[in-house]
């Protein structure tokens, strides 16, 4: 999807980060187990923070902000995408969770790498930072289930 401006990009990555919410705000709902209901939930409430974080976009918030290194357990990379289906499993839910925040993810390394604006780049760069948190957390989460599990 090419963008023309800068504005642009904001409210695609704002709508993504709604959509985002919403999934996991459906997750949530649907989900029995209380701690992944909780789980979901939190991260609904994290894609929420970086809705605001675009919306309220500001140079002295990304001045404030450190950029640091996420470990990357790389479980997404060999994953095919998935629909989600109200009688997935659960393991099957985290899969598509981690592929979500790998594609943002790469959203936001790609707007980082294409924009000229330190502050733009910083901000991008940010938010991908976040969402390799989220992707790590998932594929950590799965690894603890499937070894739970005997897998």
């Amino acid at each position: 999807m090419p963008f023309d401006n800068f504005d642009e990009i904001m409210t695609y990555a704002i709508d993504k980060e709604k959509e985002a919410v919403q999934f996991y705000e459906d997750l949530s709902r649907r989900e029995s187990a209380q701690g992944t209901k909780a789980l979901f939930h939190e991260f609904a409430d994290e894609e929420r923070r970086h809705q605001r974080m675009l919306e309220n976009f500001s140079r002295e918030q990304v001045a404030k902000y450190s950029i640091r290194k996420i470990p990357d357990l790389k479980r997404s990379d060999y994953l095919v995408d998935l629909q989600y289906s109200p009688d997935m499993a659960y393991a099957d839910i985290l899969r598509l969770a981690m592929k979500r925040e790998e594609k943002a993810q790469a959203f936001y390394r790609d707007f980082a790498a294409r924009t000229a604006e330190d502050e733009h780049r910083k901000l991008f760069e940010m938010l991908a930072q976040e969402e390799a948190k989220h992707k790590l957390r998932l594929e950590t989460m799965l690894d603890d289930y499937l070894a739970a599990m005997g897998d």
